[in-house]
């Protein structure tokens, strides 16, 4: 019987949710957008072409990892236990992640999911891996370096003590801080610790050479305090990298000096700062002044820095995050192009130094003001070694806020994550501020592809899983604004194939003419007109519209926006953008935030601001065909009351337009139908404007009536009375109003605390009050051929359906497991039951309430290519070789690290059998023979890869029968290689005098 009354009083004939039941509600968890916490570490693949980012833990989600690759590609990697992520690493075909619990976890890139876990006895705090090798060190608090066994799983015997402690006892700081490879030699590991670096040779097990920067009284240093030069110190340090060959190397300190030193005899070629040189020579130095007379600022300590290598690796670089006043506004990334780095057997010791003294230019990479970069993320061209820094196309960097920003490099220049990043990238890139959805037309999404000029895409790896393909479903189409005025515009998808996922980009910012207060509140988007409005919290509104840049390449300076009126901005497009939305015209209302925003599809927009206006704009000249107050239109009610009047009136509250919708129905007491506005309030005002054509061709707006409801407006559903379809002002029906068509329509408005279905302009209709819980977001949903619903989010969690037009619930489902409550008002319910919400600061999800419990599935997609190699470890050069340097290979560390009693691992009878397969095929002599003997003998491929292997072991002359001889057979062989060199350089001066002498 509700039905009845209820549709008797709203004018709604029938039950328009007759084929709802509570079986049908049951929630799809369908795709998560974005991170779901800080980032904390970004790590890249050259090889598999792969990003991978670890997250802080914290309130809105534990700490994981996501593994990007083109397109949508993604894979979430959980963690074992709830931490943060500390250290990524990627490793040949395994990510390598030290969480905040000082667990080691081993992921496998082709099965996506976790392979071994390891606790270590000391706590973790420096990870170095190399591709061509089955082994992780491991580096320590207490100063030990320990070997993970990547392919056994656990920890291998190998370990290398606290070299620092042994030489300098007396030293207090002695973790561990950066581990690395030599570049030409993997037989050369550097370690830095907190106190110094330590060169450690693996052929000599021993220590080399130790590098500790002491700053004698007198020497600036890096150090801001004055007071400090009198005293004789030495700067922790924080960095300790290779030069890209090997021929010199940096450390960095916590005082911001830059210190290169000589690896052969330990010396200090030059230590600086970014603006001093010398520092670590008695002298005045440079001091950073303070806010106040007679202060000075500290330096902020050297947080990473990169020591980069064009193609030609002795074409270098230093980058370098850190060491810049903490006074300063914009810490910005400081390069010094090197150049060409002399020939060091050649070059005088001041020549060397002045190379570092004197770099042929310094640049400054701008970053976004108030932050700081915390640390760096290359992307290299191709290689994996040479520590990431070879040919770098880009910089990813992360601040201390947990954003990103890309930069291109040499050149530092802003790089737009737009179609160059994963999707979920560009909600950091920078901070998401505010996000809507508006649902477009299939075909006429597909054809808004932009044209625009971008460089080389980073991202090329891995492959989308298939999914079903809906053809007849409006799109998702999501739009996100961010902290750089930036709006983003992307399909979300149904739980389908998404056809075009490229994502369109719109500069606010370059709109409006400014750079700075561009805080977007508000967005409509029109599929069908391909035009967007975006209202700001400064008070504009500025309209896009699709269309082709008239001057590709220019960018015109903006000029002033005319206060109270319509600006022509058509000249302010982006130089890089030939074909997409452009931006058309701008309305500077000055009257307070825009709070209300709706842009139709037959050519109107209207807008409400908090100080209480409303403006209709007629797109057609443009033209704004109507301005007023609310006040203007809607009386304030009269309430009555016994008491005596107070001698002072009481305040009038402010009201402002809280939600706006154009709709095409008869008015009650028409006999035609009409394009109408709706226009809600926080004060609970529905006020009703009818749109008529003019003669010369414009239209008018005119109030016709309003009604009152009890609470804030947070939705308007304009739906057929019959039928149930939604009475929105489409093209289709606006084009056919000309013949006197009659739309009996009702809205159904939805405000914080109830629903009334109604009439418009000002019939009462049927009214429903929420029992126990407010309603943050609503509208009128559809399921198939079944029925219609309003479907609701409210205050406890749940999201209800609620029949039309009795409003009786039909079923409730929790939802404040995958969306925030707090951000309930936020959360865009779509008509196909698809809801969008958040559920994190840079999260955002897609669910269903018509669904079938599909749960999230993040690791679908594929990662891992295996026809991709890996390029072959850089080696030392033929002169090295000569002048006695000993080569140690991956295949010898394996020995070195594992010992000769450890069993071939998983790679090395991979690369075996492919050996022996490509032998086979290739028909080599020798190949039937081997493989007959095996058969013969009955020796399986694990004892003939022993064998093989123990061969190659009794015939190398650098590694020992056992670790004890090492540094024994090390000194032999140098003794040999003396000898031949020393025979060459007699042959030659002999050859040279019977030359000369004709014999």
């Amino acid at each position: 019987m509700a039905h009845l009354l209820r549709g008797k009083q709203a004018g709604v004939p029938n039950d328009l949710s007759v084929g709802l039941g509570p079986d049908l509600f049951v929630l799809d968890h369908i795709r998560n957008f974005g991170l779901n916490s800080q980032i904390s570490q970004i790590a890249y693949d050259p090889v598999q072409s792969l990003l991978a980012v670890g997250t802080h833990d914290s309130k809105f989600g534990p700490g994981q990892i996501y593994v990007f690759g083109q397109k949508r590609v993604e894979v979430v990697l959980p963690l074992p236990k709830r931490a943060s992520v500390k250290i990524l690493q990627f490793c040949a075909d395994k990510i390598l992640c030290v969480d905040s619990r000082n667990d080691l976890q081993v992921y496998s890139l082709d099965a996506k999911k976790l392979v071994n876990a390891h606790s270590p006895p000391a706590k973790i705090t420096a990870l170095h891996s190399d591709p061509t090798l089955d082994y992780a060190l491991l580096g320590t608090q207490n100063g030990d370096v320990l070997a993970y066994d990547l392919d056994r799983e656990h920890l291998a015997p190998f370990k290398i003590p606290n070299l620092w402690r042994e030489q300098y006892p007396r030293s207090r700081l002695t973790s561990v801080v950066t581990l690395s490879f030599h570049p030409r030699d993997i037989g050369t590991l550097l370690i830095g610790y907190n106190a110094g670096a330590v060169i450690y040779s693996f052929k000599q097990n021993k220590a080399v050479k130790f590098f500790n920067y002491v700053l004698p009284k007198g020497a600036p240093g890096g150090d801001s305090d004055p007071a400090s030069i009198f005293k004789e110190r030495s700067p922790p340090l924080t960095q300790a990298v290779w030069h890209p060959t090997g021929t010199f190397l940096l450390t960095g300190h916590e005082d911001s000096s830059i210190v290169i030193w000589d690896p052969k005899d330990g010396r200090i070629v030059q230590a600086r700062t970014l603006q001093d040189t010398n520092v670590d020579k008695p002298g005045p130095g440079t001091f950073s002044p303070g806010a106040a007379p007679g202060t000075f600022s500290i330096k902020s300590p050297i947080f990473r820095i990169a020591w980069c290598a064009n193609q030609d690796p002795d074409d270098t670089g230093i980058l370098i995050a850190g060491g810049a006043p903490s006074n300063l506004t914009t810490k910005s990334l400081t390069f010094f192009e090197l150049g060409r780095t002399p020939v060091y057997g050649t070059s005088s010791w001041q020549v060397l130094s002045d190379h570092f003294e004197n770099p042929k230019r310094q640049r400054i990479l701008p970053c976004p003001p108030n932050t700081e970069v915390v640390d760096l993320c290359f992307i290299p061209r191709s290689s994996p070694h040479f520590a990431g820094a070879h040919d770098p196309i880009a910089i990813i960097a992360l601040l201390a806020s947990g954003e990103i920003i890309t930069l291109s490099f040499p050149s530092g220049m802003p790089v737009t994550p737009t179609n160059q990043l994963h999707l979920s990238m560009t909600l950091v890139h920078p901070f998401i501020h505010h996000a809507t959805l508006a649902p477009v037309e299939r075909t006429r999404w597909l054809g808004m592809t932009e044209k625009r000029q971008r460089g080389p895409p980073f991202l090329v790896g891995g492959a989308e899983a298939h999914y079903p393909s809906k053809r007849f479903e409006h799109r998702n189409i999501v739009q996100t604004s961010h902290a750089d005025g930036t709006i983003r515009l992307w399909d979300a998808g149904h739980a389908d194939e998404i056809e075009n996922d490229a994502l369109l980009q719109l500069d606010v910012a370059r709109a409006v003419g400014r750079q700075d207060n561009v805080d977007v509140t508000r967005m409509s988007f029109s599929g069908a007109a391909s035009e967007l409005s975006v209202g700001l919290r400064s008070g504009e509104v500025v309209v896009f519209r699709w269309g082709i840049n008239k001057h590709p390449g220019h960018e015109i300076p903006p000029g002033p926006n005319a206060p109270g009126a319509l600006t022509d901005i058509t000249d302010r497009t982006e130089g890089a953008l030939k074909e997409g939305l452009l931006p058309f015209t701008l309305l500077d209302e000055g009257n307070g935030p825009v709070t209300a925003l709706k842009h139709s599809d037959v050519g109107f927009i209207a807008a409400g601001f908090e100080g209480g206006s409303l403006a209709i704009i007629d797109l057609r000249g443009p033209a704004v065909i109507y301005s007023a107050k609310i006040s203007d239109f809607i009386k304030a009610d009269k309430r009555g009351s016994f008491r005596r009047s107070s001698t002072q009136p009481d305040a009038v509250k402010p009201e402002w337009p809280t939600s706006i919708e154009f709709s095409a129905m008869a008015l009650e007491g028409d006999d035609y139908s009409s394009i109408l506005l709706h226009v809600g309030t926080n004060m609970g005002h529905l006020a009703t404007f009818k749109l008529l054509p003019e003669p010369s061709r414009g239209y008018t707006a005119s109030f016709v009536g309003a009604c009152s409801l009890d609470d804030r407006i947070i939705s308007i559903c304009p739906i057929h009375a019959e039928s149930g379809r939604p009475a929105f002002a489409s093209q289709s029906v606006v084009a056919g109003l000309r013949d006197g068509k009659k739309i009996n329509g009702v809205l159904v408005a939805i405000t914080a605390s109830g629903a009334r279905i109604f009439r418009p302009a000002t019939h009462k209709g049927a009214h429903k009050t929420w029992d126990q819980f407010l309603c943050d977001s609503a509208a009128v949903v559809r399921y198939e051929d079944f029925g219609y619903a309003l479907l609701g989010l409210y205050g406890d969690g749940c999201a209800r359906a609620y029949s039309i037009p009795a409003l009786k619930e039909i079923a409730s489902i929790k939802v404040d497991d995958v969306l925030d409550i707090r951000r309930f008002s936020e959360a865009i319910v779509t008509s196909t039951g698809d809801i969008f919400g958040w559920k994190g600061p840079a999260e955002m999800t897609l669910i269903n309430v018509f669904g079938i419990g599909l749960k999230l599935d993040q690791s679908r997609d594929t990662l891992m290519n295996p026809e991709l190699l890996i390029p072959p470890r850089p080696t030392i050069s033929n002169l090295q070789w000569i002048a006695g340097t000993q080569h140690v290979t991956p295949g010898d560390m394996d020995l070195l690290i594992g010992g000769p009693d450890r069993p071939p691992s998983k790679r090395m009878l991979a690369q075996a059998r492919s050996d022996e397969e490509q032998r086979r095929r290739e028909g080599r002599p020798g190949a039937a023979g081997s493989s007959s003997a095996a058969a013969a003998g009955g020796e399986g491929w694990g004892a003939w890869a022993t064998r093989q292997l123990n061969e190659r072991t009794e015939r190398l002359n650098v590694v020992g029968d056992s670790m004890n001889s090492l540094e024994e057979n090390s000194a032999g062989w140098a003794n040999d290689v003396n000898k031949f060199v020393n025979k060459q350089k007699k042959g030659l001066v002999m050859g040279a005098v019977k030359s000369k002498f004709g014999w």
